[in-house]
């Protein structure tokens, strides 16, 4: 039924057909009946997916076709040709593993909205007489549905009330709305039909809980037509975001796909007049398959295979340093994206506030004269519902025992009062039993203690009710009349436990309402007429605390000292409550919200020092919002928030592109949906905005999903913590800001070692192109080149992960996410040192060939018509044409590899600093990870079997003289170009510079380096503090950089001293 909440009971019933005392026919609810199921993809599908990626589906072909090569191999290669696409084959497995078992996570999400579908209820069919307890599931439009007051119990639909058999029907309803206190529910239509789902007052919402009363409704939504079945259905249709390096990866995929094929085509193009040389047996067919083999081992050695694995762990030690600060990372990639996050939405309740009411202010009547009233007014600190916290009056702790007024409004706190305090020992915190509002009051009196209990030899669950209980033995609670909407209030009937002493009723309530029905005015211990002008000045107090900069909940308490004998009380006649309440006597007022968390405050200004905008987006009203954004410094105390704050109304209200305009300007958004949530993310995204979500309901669970960061609270729903890709364990705003400078840290060292293996594959590329066009015998193979991908350059490529951030990276602005991994000057950097280390495998592999006092000794035009020797061929004349399938070359070759990369890591340690600033030992996981990597040569070079399986030999010590000579000039190669980045382009482009950490606070600072984690007390030195404020992020091209390089060689010696 369409708005349901704006026609009246009758009307509703009458829709359905139904009686609220005898409900649905048999054949009713046959015709009503619907199925609703979800639709998920089956496990082939997911799988399909993981091989969707281009990286993924080149490695792919290459393992088909190195398997069908493997077949017609002969001899002593035909078991050692299967181990290529046997690996490339387990990586492929592996990784799709790993994405299926993401994508079944990410549907948890989903399936965790379960958590919130109760199991029965209570209706009312004409097949039986009385109410019957039926499946949730069975349950169908045109029910009606009964309930009786149990606290917890879940509503089982979405139902449009047609009568409260209770004084009141109190539901909490903030998984799906976020408000923080029960909301109070009537029969009454709501004309709006626009109305969001905190003003639909006459309505229940499944999955919320009913919190006391009793009421009958009609069922007018069931599945996915129920509000929280609309988020499930709004959570199943959003799609993944994929992450700034995912996209970028998928980039370099495309670009590497493109080379590969063109340069693979190349190459076997080329060699086409070889297709019939001797050495394949005069076949041509078996030329063009050799060629075809080279021009795999091209490909395998383009992709970087273990380029994966190493951003996996580099990601993996991540997660780990920020549990440790209270950031539980459920998605990997998501550690990255935290580093570019440019704006953080925030919902208000329980993420920047507490969740937890709190009394802030309150007030007693000190004098009258004149019509003229002056006021004790009162602040409170602490903003949690533990009993800790001192009560002042200006600045000064007052002792509350020392004013009578406030001995009788701590009386009315705690006997006007159905709540509780308990500590929780399991989590060591103190939580409310009942209502928030009431809660509030509970704690306000253990602050107060009039009576100047001695609390100090208590335990803390005795504490949780230590003040209230002594108030309470002197008074006994005879009956309560429930709050009402008429009358806006609620009261006790007291009698007190000494006799001969006066009954009494306290009240609380709305202060309009209370201030109303007030006669007299409680001054000390006795009391004065309330004339119009104290009422007046006594409410304009009020609404300076309810409009002002901390826009209080104001609630008035009231004492009727000489109330009807309860025996004369008609108790069951809710209308006569409000003539019980009449000529009392007004004790004070007390403020409350729900306040920021303490470390909050901190938290916004750092994120506006980094250049992160800060977004309140709550589902409470305007005004408490604004309230809070100033509180926190999301606004200024004066600042115009026109065109920075809407209501959910008026951001509707917008034609599109006005919205638009208004999410750039916005910091807070009041009064809102979940559709707007996603809406208002949708829009960022579309600005390049990198978001990150910030919730802990049901309702916050859809933006979680569309956001590139959602982060769940620790204490919030299994909902949005499946839909979220972080949870902070601690609920603290603040460990956000922890979370993004780990990203930070970790992005610039991702940058670090994608660069190393990256420019390590175009060494390898290189290598094989220039095997391939110069026609020399194949330096390294496919295996080889495997192990070198995966293994050898993985090992120093995660320990370049370990570096630490800077003392300042939280003061800079968020990095561009379209920023390129490469820029020009970089992409000529790392062509030059790629260039290198082809070279040099391909010079190592010709020197054994040339020179070797052990090789063959051929001419290097013998080597390069190798496939021409035969025994019959003169110019081969001595020479053994076995010798050109010797297993030295390819060892020589990947030696240089090995060892030029090993020298090419340290390169890494900096983008720009000379190895003479930040030399090696400033990470010594990264020397760790070298002496390992060398280890596992020797091991492949000098165990058996593994010389037979990766088709090397053993070296001898001046064929190791020879790896050393061709190897350390990269070093010296990298430096001349470091040379030039620091030296000349800086004066050519503009670069934003590090900020002094000098300008840091001592405590910042320190702050900083307890924190940075992973790379161990050596990050701590003075040395690496001196080095790590590096030059920024270069940009340029290859010709700027060109006309730079003359005279390179000659300078070198002098750069490296110097």
């Amino acid at each position: 039924m369409e708005n349901a909440h704006t026609k009246s009971a009758t009307e509703v019933l009458d829709n359905f057909g139904v009686n609220e005392n005898t409900g649905l026919t048999q054949e009713q609810v046959k015709v009503s009946v619907e199925r609703y199921g979800p639709n998920g993809k089956s496990l082939w599908e997911l799988v399909v997916e993981q091989f969707e990626d281009l990286l993924v589906r080149i490695l792919l072909l290459a393992a088909c076709v190195s398997f069908v090569l493997a077949l017609f191999e002969e001899g002593e290669e035909t078991t050692t040709a299967f181990v290529e696409p046997i690996v490339i084959l387990l990586i492929l497995i592996a990784n799709a593993v790993i994405g299926v078992w993401q994508e079944r996570n990410a549907e948890n999400a989903i399936e965790a909205l379960k958590e919130y579908e109760p199991e029965m209820g209570k209706v009312y069919r004409m097949n039986r007489k009385a109410v019957q307890r039926i499946k949730a599931r069975d349950i169908v439009p045109g029910d009606t549905w009964r309930w009786q007051v149990s606290f917890g119990d879940k509503v089982p639909a979405d139902i449009r009330l047609t009568s409260i058999r209770s004084t009141t029907l109190r539901v909490d309803q903030s998984i799906l709305t976020g408000e923080s206190v029960s909301v109070i529910k009537h029969t009454d239509p709501v004309p709006d039909p626009r109305a969001v789902n905190q003003d639909k007052k006459n309505m229940l919402f499944s999955g919320t809980n009913i919190a006391s009363g009793r009421a009958i409704g009609v069922v007018i939504a069931t599945g996915v037509t129920t509000e929280i079945g609309k988020i499930r259905n709004q959570m199943a249709s959003t799609e993944q975001e994929k992450t700034p390096l995912q996209q970028k990866l998928d980039e370099f995929g495309q670009q590497l796909s493109k080379v590969i094929s063109l340069v693979c085509v190349a190459v076997w193009v080329i060699n086409i007049g070889h297709f019939g040389d001797p050495v394949h047996g005069g076949s041509w067919v078996r030329g063009a398959i050799y060629y075809f083999k080279i021009a795999v081992a091209l490909a395998v050695a383009a992709i970087p295979e273990g380029l994966p694995a190493v951003i996996t762990t580099c990601l993996a030690l991540g997660t780990r340093r920020m549990a440790k600060k209270n950031a539980i990372v459920r998605s990997l990639p998501s550690v990255e994206t935290l580093g570019c996050t440019s704006v953080i939405c925030s919902d208000k309740t329980g993420t920047l506030t507490t969740n937890q009411m709190s009394v802030c202010r309150m007030f007693v009547v000190d004098k009258v004269e004149d019509s003229n009233c002056s006021l004790h007014e009162f602040s409170i600190t602490g903003s949690t519902y533990a009993p800790e916290g001192q009560i002042l009056k200006g600045d000064i702790p007052v002792n509350c025992g020392d004013y009578d007024g406030l001995l009788e409004l701590a009386t009315v706190c705690a006997m006007c009062n159905d709540s509780s305090l308990d500590y929780n020992e399991a989590k060591g915190v103190y939580e409310k039993v009942g209502e928030a509002t009431e809660t509030a009051l509970t704690t306000l009196v253990e602050k107060m203690n009039v009576f100047k209990s001695d609390l100090s030899g208590l335990s803390k669950v005795e504490r949780a009710g230590a003040c209230n209980s002594v108030i309470k033995q002197l008074m006994r609670k005879e009956f309560t009349l429930e709050f009402s909407r008429d009358r806006k209030s609620m009261s006790v009937y007291c009698t007190p436990v000494k006799p001969g002493s006066q009954s009494k009723m306290f009240i609380k309530g709305a202060p309009e309402s209370v201030i109303e029905r007030c006669q007299y005015v409680r001054l000390g211990t006795g009391k004065v007429a309330l004339t119009p002008a104290l009422r007046d000045q006594l409410l304009s107090k009020i609404r300076e605390w309810g409009t002002g900069r901390d826009t209080l909940r104001c609630l008035a308490l009231a004492t009727h000292d000489t109330p009807p004998r309860k025996e004369v009380m008609d108790l069951e006649n809710s209308s006569k409550f409000a003539q019980y309440e009449l000529g009392l006597t007004f004790v004070g007022c007390v403020g409350m919200l729900d306040p920021p968390r303490k470390e909050v405050i901190g938290s916004v200004r750092l994120c506006n020092e980094a250049g992160i905008r800060v977004i309140m987006i709550t589902g409470d009203n305007k005004g408490t919002a604004v309230a809070i954004c100033r509180r926190i410094g999301i606004f200024g105390e004066e600042e115009d928030v026109v065109g920075k704050a809407y209501t959910g109304r008026e951001f509707d209200d917008l034609p599109a592109e006005a919205q638009r305009d208004a999410v750039k300007r916005a910091r807070c958004f009041a009064r809102v949906e979940p559709a707007h949530k996603s809406k208002i993310v949708g829009y960022l995204q579309s600005f390049d905005e990198i978001t990150a979500m910030t919730g802990d309901g049901v309702n916050d669970a859809p933006a979680l999903k569309k956001a590139e960061i959602g982060i769940a609270m620790g204490s919030g729903t299994a909902v949005a913590k499946s839909a979220s890709e972080m949870v902070l364990s601690d609920d603290n705003f603040s460990t956000i800001v922890a979370a993004v400078e780990e990203g930070r840290a970790i992005y610039n060292n991702m940058k670090q070692f994608i660069r190393y293996l990256i420019s390590s594959n175009v060494g390898e590329v290189v290598c094989i192109f220039l095997t391939a066009i110069l026609g020399l015998p194949e330096a390294l193979i496919p295996v080889q080149l495997l192990w070198v991908n995966l293994v050898t350059d993985g090992l120093p490529a995660t320990a370049l992960g370990f570096n630490p951030p800077d003392l300042d990276i939280m003061d800079k602005p968020p990095r561009n996410p379209k920023e390129p991994l490469i820029s020009g000057w970089l992409f000529f950097r790392y062509l030059a040192i790629g260039g290198y280390v082809g070279l040099g495998t391909v010079s190592a592999a010709t020197w054994w060939y040339l020179f070797d006092d052990e090789g063959p000794q051929v001419t290097f035009y013998q080597l390069r018509h190798f496939m021409q020797c035969t025994e019959d061929n003169p110019l081969f004349k001595g020479v053994e044409c076995e010798v050109f399938e010797s297993r030295y070359p390819t060892t020589m070759a990947l030696s240089v590899l090995v060892t030029i990369e090993m020298f090419n890591s340290l390169n890494s340690l900096s983008e720009n600093q000379s190895l003479l600033r930040m030399p090696p030992w400033v990470n010594i996981w990264l020397l760790g990870a070298i002496i390992l990597s060398m280890s596992l040569h020797f091991l492949i070079l000098y165990i058996e079997p593994l010389p037979l399986i990766f088709q090397v030999t053993p070296l001898h010590w001046s064929q190791w003289i020879v790896v050393l000579k061709i190897s350390f000039p990269v070093i010296l190669l990298d430096e001349a170009l470091k040379y030039i980045s620091r030296n000349h382009l800086e004066g050519t482009f503009t670069f934003p510079m590090n900020k002094p950490t000098e300008n840091l606070p001592k405590r910042e600072i320190e702050r900083r380096r307890a924190g940075s984690g992973g790379g161990g007390c050596v990050f701590c030195s003075p040395l690496y503090r001196r080095v790590s404020q590096s030059v920024s992020h270069l940009t340029g091209t290859a010709r700027a950089s060109a006309r730079r390089v003359h005279g390179l060689y000659q300078h070198s010696a002098h750069l490296i001293s110097g």
